[in-house]
């Protein structure tokens, strides 16, 4: 679908650097990754969410116990 949106002077300069460094093919593409970007992000935000209100979970503490049992070498 089609539609037209008004953006700030240095967003559509920012898009046109995209484009003309190659991390875009056009403005369109760099506008669609942004949102896709946002969306991911989004999801993740309600993820945490939704893993935070759950609590502790009985066997990743058990996990966590076990890893903090145990020596690793330094790593440089």
């Amino acid at each position: 679908m089609q539609i037209t949106v008004r953006l700030p002077d240095d967003q559509v300069a920012y898009l046109d650097s995209e484009v003309a460094g190659g991390r875009a093919t056009s403005r369109a593409a760099g506008i669609a990754r942004a949102l896709r970007h946002e969306q991911r992000r989004q999801q993740y935000e309600r993820d945490l969410e939704i893993v935070l209100a759950a609590g502790e979970d009985p066997e990743l503490a058990g996990l966590r116990d076990w890893v903090a049992g145990r020596s690793y070498p330094e790593i440089d």
